[in-house]
């Protein structure tokens, strides 16, 4: 969303004035820019095609962002699919992983993903993809063991689906990891 235009990035700009240390923000986040998000008020920037280079991790990339902004204040955003009953991640002080077989079809999350993550994170992490339902929230809570974040997409209100963003806020709210 940051890339696609100006009104975009003002927007997001005024957010993380707003409520500084408390929004994370993503896309189009490099080298050039990760600083000024942070100072701006971002709690951390989301990385994803950055560290990337010909399909592969790009170590130099990454070390670069950690030397500016700090282990402490990135995020990679991760997409993993399960090929032959595995999947891979690599490391960062927080990871965002994506179910793509569900993510924005609101099918149902993944729920042995998000066990697995639950499981065997060593870092704060966060899941997206498949929320339908409230339900779903307590199901990644529980699959996850109170480990596992959640973000939700396509299936909040103020996006054109059915799952009230009034309803996950409140649910956020009354389940926060030191609730747990």
């Amino acid at each position: 969303m940051l890339g696609a235009d100006s009104l975009s990035k003002a927007a997001a700009i005024e957010a993380l004035r707003a409520y500084p240390g408390g929004l994370q923000i993503g896309d189009g986040i490099n080298l050039d820019n990760c600083l000024s998000y942070i100072e701006e008020g971002a709690s951390h920037v989301i990385v994803t095609s950055y560290v990337f280079n010909n399909g592969k991790m790009d170590l130099q990339r990454l070390k670069g962002l950690v030397h500016v902004v700090g282990k402490q204040r990135l995020v990679l955003d991760l997409s993993c699919r399960k090929k032959e009953d595995k999947y891979a991640i690599v490391s960062a002080d927080e990871f965002l992983v994506h179910g793509v077989d569900v993510e924005g079809k609101r099918l149902g999350i993944d729920k042995d993903l998000v066990a697995l993550l639950g499981d065997h994170s060593p870092i704060a992490v966060t899941y997206a993809g498949g929320v339908t339902v409230m339900d779903d929230l307590e199901t990644i809570k529980v699959a996850g063991k109170g480990r596992v974040d959640v973000t939700v997409g396509s299936a909040l209100d103020i996006f054109g689906g059915n799952l009230a963003y009034s309803d996950v806020v409140a649910w956020q709210d009354s389940n926060r990891r030191d609730n747990f």
